[in-house]
């Protein structure tokens, strides 16, 4: 009884986190949330329940090593860097927890700026090489 009163208790300290907290899930491509099977309140709650005491920053959407996944960058006041939690979007069950330093973070940053100017890129290419009826 003793485990099931305690598992309700977190239960409900998650659930008032998150209640506390309004999270925007970014899609790292459009229409990656009709994909999952868990909500993203269920994925945040689960997130916040391995990072006791932390807020949300960022909350996204992605495929990553070919599982669909929600990825929380999560904020312990106090403690320096971010932790990462991955849940599977499929599952609900947490893929990963990683501590993310200040420069693990602008690092991620760096690359993910370079990744968004490629496809920017590409895309522009693909624009460009379309031919106009007529033409």
């Amino acid at each position: 009884m003793r485990i099931v009163t305690s598992s309700l208790i977190a239960l409900a300290v998650a659930s008032t986190s998150l209640s506390a907290q309004s999270i925007t899930v970014k899609e790292e491509k459009a229409g990656m949330l009709k994909l999952a099977k868990v909500t993203p309140s269920t994925a945040t709650a689960t997130a916040l329940a391995k990072v006791p005491g932390g807020k949300v920053q960022s909350a996204e959407i992605e495929k990553e090593d070919g599982k669909l996944v929600y990825s929380f960058d999560i904020k312990v006041a106090g403690k320096s860097g971010i932790e990462e939690v991955l849940v599977d979007a499929t599952s609900g069950a947490v893929v990963s927890v990683a501590h993310e330093t200040p420069a693990d973070e602008a690092k991620e940053a760096k690359a993910d700026k370079a990744k968004e100017a490629k496809a920017k890129a590409d895309k522009a290419k693909a624009a460009a090489t379309v031919k106009k009826p007529g033409a």
